[in-house]
Formats: structure tokens, sequence, C-alpha cells
């Protein structure tokens, strides 16, 4: 054989490596496995906040930035069929996608519809009078937009209109916030603590814990809502507290049952489903905040079965309507719970007969105050508990406390008169029936007037009539607040015709027909505040590796870039609700994701994920209050005034408002604001971190635990019984061998003794 044949043959070392695969030590493979772990933890920061951020964010605006009449039950009643078909006629022809008409009978059937809820308005025609029923306790929202299409044609087609509001709301709660808050409140008492507890305590999910803990749960968290809105803020009247009690435990309960169904079907991940049906769908077809016949066609139809709904409905029946209307909705939320509860039952017993665990048997979160694990259950149940039950707490108090009862309070505006002397006579009387409600600036120049309107320094301004134009003049930028422009408009226009003069509305800063009610501003605001919470809460549990310092600061920063052009995708393109101004508001989002992922780290550095409660606070239950976006807020307690020049919140949505509607004025101020707190956060994770070492890793959960949650223990059970088993099937073997062995040494031994014979 040559030396090349030889070399063919058997190629040296370094040439095998290369054609055969070497098998990797047990410590290569578990490097590689830990590689890859990180690698996937990594990006599950993105994925989890892209997910829940995305999706609330997306239906928020998809659902709410143009709002306009659709489909709105009315009810015709009049002397003639023959005058309410005119009258119908004239409505479709130029209404007709707005409203669904009905003839009735009588002005009582039509007044019974009205104080039913089945129809937003009735209209009587008597003569030359057209007599508007509505109910605002049905729905300020409802009860606002089809005045607003049925005025006109009353007016139009020569009739004298009179209105009457058959079910006002209460000097308390004004707007109808009550329900409303009450009910999202208890929604997410219902699914936040069972998604908790799938990550730090699964073994509560197993049902013979869970159906007591669930009962309890609802009835002290319903209790909670009861305090805060009853003694405390005097939301809700003595004689419907056992109700509302009832009511609220039920929507709480049902809610809580429908997780607990979620967690059995997609383990940890419920958390996202839970949202997704309880709070993106739920929150714009509740009715509450907004007409569902205002918004997309899906939300009509959602509003007859989802949770949110039925609770936010029977809440509304209780508190406003003597509890008239409420059984249909407490049947569909008592027919979810039962319906949840079987299937949970059934799943349960289909996973046992196939030997498996009928609970998610992963502990994603050890520790919910960033320590080790608590070796006393007790004190983890108790933390467990806690951190949802004050974050409800907080919650109800802020937001309730903020929005309870809307009104003017020291709002600035200008009254302009031909003469300084002119305009301060008219601003002292005004003030004698108006005192605190405003606060007035006397001018005699009507561009200046004008002037401050537009830059935000004033909601409105009235001008008085002269002689050279004898009608009132109002100026409003609706722009810089829609609510507050709307007062404005009301309220002058109200003492213009007091005083018997005209008065013109001048329209300074139009929102767009894409965002009609000015919401856009507060929902991408909103989405940037989320986006950069969540990022520290996820990275803190799912990737504890990057929680020091240099690694985190990349990481956040290359996030704040994705999310920011996420979330400008979805206000943008995907929903249509801004047009334009990509790079601005890009470069804006990427500062406040930063700012406020910055703000949670110091709270989360120094108390894990309880920091869900400090900065939840800070930057969400004061935040959104005070942001100028959802009310006014010259219309909620000065507090807020005084936090709107101060959180992350209100000078991310100031921003947004300055870039898409004013052209960027006074953006910088905003800017500044969101740089503080990104800058002062993290000097301050400095400092903790130069006191508290950061920990990288994932505190463990003892192998026992984790045994006993998979079953494990059992299975040990069961192989010690087969291991006995197969002894005594080994001694009864010896047994039998040994027998057989006599057996046969006599058969020999007679064998033998027959031959000798």
């Amino acid at each position: 054989m040559s030396n090349d044949a030889a070399v063919t043959e058997n190629p040296p070392p370094s040439r095998r490596a290369k054609h055969e695969k070497q098998p990797l030590s047990e410590q290569e493979t578990a490097a590689k496995r830990a590689k890859a772990e990180k690698i996937g933890r990594t990006v599950a920061v993105f994925i989890m906040p892209l997910m829940i951020v995305g999706m609330m964010i997306w239906g928020y605006l998809g659902a709410m930035h143009q709002q306009e009449a659709k489909n709105m039950p009315v009810a015709i009643s009049a002397t003639s069929t023959e005058k309410a078909e005119d009258f119908v006629r004239t409505l479709e022809a130029g209404n007709g996608d707005a409203v669904d008409l009905r003839i009735v009978d009588s002005p009582r059937e039509a007044r019974e519809l009205v104080y039913d809820r089945e129809v937003t308005a009735a209209v009587d025609l008597d003569g030359k009078t057209a007599t508007m029923y509505t109910a605002s306790a049905a729905g300020v929202s409802a009860s606002s937009a089809i005045k607003a299409v049925l005025t006109p044609v009353i007016l139009e087609d020569g009739l004298k209109l009179a209105a009457e509001d058959l079910k006002p709301l209460p000097a308390d709660d004004s707007m109808g916030m009550g329900a409303m808050l009450l009910a999202t409140a208890m929604i997410t008492a219902g699914y936040m603590p069972w998604s908790l507890a799938c990550s730090n305590s699964p073994e509560l999910l197993r049902r013979r814990r869970a159906l007591p803990l669930l009962g309890g749960w609802s009835i002290l968290l319903s209790g909670l809502g009861i305090l805060v809105g009853g003694p405390i803020l005097g939301v809700l009247p003595a004689a419907t507290i056992l109700p509302a009690w009832g009511t609220l435990a039920l929507g709480v309960f049902a809610v809580g049952a429908g997780q607990l169904l979620l967690t059995r079907i997609f383990g940890a991940m419920a958390v996202i489903p839970g949202m997704f049906l309880f709070m993106v769908l739920g929150q714009p077809a509740s009715n509450m905040g907004m007409s569902v016949y205002m918004l997309p066609k899906i939300f009509p139809f959602l509003h007859q079965f989802l949770p949110m709904p039925a609770l936010g409905e029977a809440m509304r029946s209780v508190l406003y309507f003597d509890g008239d209307g409420a059984g249909v909705h407490i049947l569909i939320l008592a027919g979810g719970a039962v319906a949840a509860l079987l299937l949970v039952a059934l799943i349960d017993a289909l996973r046992t007969a196939k030997g498996k665990s009928d609970i998610p048997t992963q502990i994603n979160v050890p520790s919910l105050h960033g320590g080790p694990r608590p070796k006393n259950k007790a004190w983890r149940y108790i933390t467990l508990g806690a951190v949802p039950f004050a974050m409800i707490a907080i919650m109800l108090s802020s937001m309730l406390g903020a929005m309870q009862t809307p009104a003017p309070r020291e709002m600035p505006v200008a009254v302009v008169g031909t003469s300084m002397e002119q305009a301060q006579q008219t601003v002292d009387s005004l003030k004698e029936s108006m005192e605190d409600q405003f606060v007035f600036t006397v001018m005699d120049n009507a561009g200046d007037a004008r002037y401050l309107v537009e830059s935000q320094e004033l909601t409105g301004a009235f001008v008085l009539p002269s002689e050279q134009d004898p009608e009132a003049t109002i100026y409003t930028a609706q722009a810089s607040g829609n609510a507050a422009s709307q007062v404005v408009v009301q309220v002058f226009t109200q003492i213009s015709q007091a005083q018997d003069m005209s008065v013109d509305h001048r329209e300074l800063a139009q929102l767009p027909e894409h965002d009609n009610m000015g919401t856009v501003v507060m929902y991408l605001g909103m989405g940037w505040v989320m986006a950069g919470f969540m990022v520290i809460m996820v990275a803190s549990t799912a990737a504890p590796h990057l929680r020091p310092l240099q690694k985190l600061i990349p990481l956040v920063a290359v996030y704040s870039a994705f999310m920011s052009a996420v979330l400008y995708l979805i206000a943008g393109p995907f929903t249509g609700a801004v047009e334009g101004h990509f790079w601005q508001l890009f470069g804006t989002g990427v500062l406040a994701i930063f700012s406020v992922a910055m703000l949670t780290t110091v709270f989360n550095r120094l108390m894990g994920m309880v920091c869900l409660l400090p900065t939840m606070l800070v930057v969400m239950f004061l935040g959104v209050p005070a942001s100028n976006g959802a009310l006014s807020i010259y219309m909620e307690p000065r507090i807020f005034a005084i936090l709107h020049d101060i959180l992350p919140m209100p000078a991310a949505v100031e921003a947004i408002r300055a870039i898409i509607y004013f052209d960027g004025a006074g953006l910088s101020s905003h800017l500044v604001v969101l740089g503080i707190w990104a800058l002062a956060s993290l000097a301050l994770t400095l400092v903790i971190d130069q006191l508290k070492p950061v920990h990288a890793e994932a505190h463990p959960v003892s192998a026992e635990e984790l045994a006993a949650l998979q079953g494990r223990q059992r299975d040990a059970k069961a192989s010690e019984a087969a291991a006995s088993a197969n002894g005594i099937d080994a001694e009864a073997g010896e047994l039998a061998d040994a027998q057989a062995a006599a057996g046969a040494s006599a058969n020999e031994d007679r064998e033998k003794d027959a031959v000798s014979v």
C-alpha cells in the first residue's frame, strides 16, 4: 500500500475533526444550554411588553380615536302617525347611519324606553314643540352624542325644542365615573391575583384551594370598593351599599373564575389573553366611559356578553336606576362564572386521567419582594394578596377621587372688553356667580387674548360686543383640551343668551376628523409609559442577568427605540390616529420610554416586583388624571394641576400634543421634564447599586417544593411501592424455586431406589 493511500484511509486527527462531529462534554453542553436560555430570556424582554402594550394601545386607539354616532336607537312619538313618519324621513335624510329609529304609540312608551335604556333618546312631537327625552345616568357620552344629532334637525324643522333628562346623575357623581371606575377596579381585582399566583404560587390554583380563596377574595375586594366609594368618597349612597357590594363581589368572582380557566389553558401566559378579553375588548365594549354606539360595530355585539360590560351596566342599574335592569347583567356574570368553573373541572379531570398535573408546575417569579423566596408560605401568600389589594386601593382612591365630580376649578379665561374698565366690570359680575370656577384675565385687545389661547396659556377667551362687532365672541383651542373647550363654550354661551347677546364661537385649533375627541395624545402617551414600566418588570424576573447597569442601559436604549417605532406604527399606519411627525414622535417616545424605565429601575432595585405599587402610582394613577388628556386638569382637584408640571405621564402627553397639533410649540419644556426624570433615576440607581449589590441571578426554588408541585413525591411513593412489590415477587420466586428443587431431589431419590430394587 502506498503512503498516499495510507494518508487517505487514515487522515490525521485535525482533518478527521472536520468530518466527524465530536461529542460535547457535559460542561460544554450545559454552557450551550445556558447561552441559549439567556438569549431566549433576552428576547422575551422585548416580546412580552410588545404583546401586552401593543394589544392594549392598538385596541384602545383602534376603537376610540375617531368617534361618531352609529345606529343610535331613538324612539319617536307624535300626535299622528303621519307626523311621526315625516319626522323620521327628515332625520334619516341627513343622519341615516347615525340613528336607528322606531315609532312608538305614546309619549309614555317613549319615556319608558329611555328609562329602560332600550333607546338612547326619544322625541315626542306635539304641535310645534319637540320634547327630547334623555337619561344622562344611562351614559353621558350617549346622551351628548344623540343631542348633537337630533338638536339641529329639530331646530331646522321649525320646531321649538324642549329637553328633559329623565334620570340625571347625582351631584356627587356628575359624570357617572363611580360605576365605571368601580367596575374597572373589580375587573382588575379579578384577573390580576391569579396571574401573579400562577407565576409565584401555582399550588393555590388547585380547585380545592382556589374556590374558597376566590370567594373570600371577591368579598374582601368588593368591600374595599364599597369602603372607598362609599364612606370615603361619597359616590355610593347608603341605600345602595349592600346591592352594590353583592354586585361587585359577583363581578370579581366571575372574572376570577374566567382567569382561573385561562391559567389552565395558557399557564403563565394567561395574563395576555386575560388582559385582552377583560380589558382591551371589555373597556371599549362596556358603554361606560364612551357609548358603544360611537365605536366600531363589533363593540355593541361584545357589549352583550363580556364581563366588563355586564358588571358596569349592573352597577349603573344599582347606583342610578334603583336596581332596575340589573337582573340580566347579573345572570351573565353568574352564568359565565359557572361555565368557567365547569370547564376548569373538566380540564382537570382530563389531565388527571392522563397522569398530568392539573395546574402549571413552573415557578417563574420565586419572590415578589426581590429577595430570596420566603421559606414561610404564610409570608409569601400575604405578599401575594397584599400587592393587588394595595394596587386596587390606590387605583380607586386616586382616580375616582380625581374624576368623580369634574367641574371648572380655577380655569384660566380672558374677558376682553373695549376698555379695561368694561372688561373688569364684567369680571366682577361674573365672579359673584362663579366663585373659584374661573380665573379671569382682564384684557382690552382681542388679538392678544387670541394669542394666549393659541399658545395654551388660557383655555378660552370671551370677547364682549362692541360697536364694530355687535356679537360676543368665544375663542377656544380644542386641540389643547377638548373637555375644557366644551366647558368654556357651554358656560359663556349661556351667559350671552341670558343677556340677550348673540354669540359667535371661533375655534383656533380644531381637532382633526381622525381624532375628533382628542384621545390620541393620551393613549399614545400611555403606551410610552406602559412600555417603559413593562421592560423592567419583565427583565427583572425573566432575565435577571440583565439587571447590572452596564447591561441594562444598552438594552433599555435599544428597547426604547424599538417600542417607540412600534407604537408609532400602531398610532399611524395601523389605526390612522396620527398623520406624519414620525421623527419628532419617535425621538420623544424613546426619551419617554427610557425615562419611565429608569424610574421603574429605582423602585425595582429597592423592592423587586412590589415596585408595581409605587411605579403605577406615580406614572399611571396620578399621571393619568394629571395628564390633561382624559380630563382637563382645571376640572379636577388643584393637586393635579401641580402634578401636571412634574410627572412623566403629563410631560409625555403634552409633548405629543405639542408635536401633532401645535407645530412643536412648548415641546422643549416637556422634554426637559422627561430628561430630568431619566437622569435623576439613573443617578439614584447608581447610588443604590453601590449600597446594595445587584443580584444578577434568579433566586432558587427548593427542589423539594418543585417536586411537590410537579407531583414527583407521588411518583417516588409509587416507585417505592413497586420496589416492595418486586421484592415480594422475588421472595415468592425464590420460595417456588426452592420447592421445585426439593421436589426434583425427592423424585431423583425415588428413581435411585427403584433401580436398586
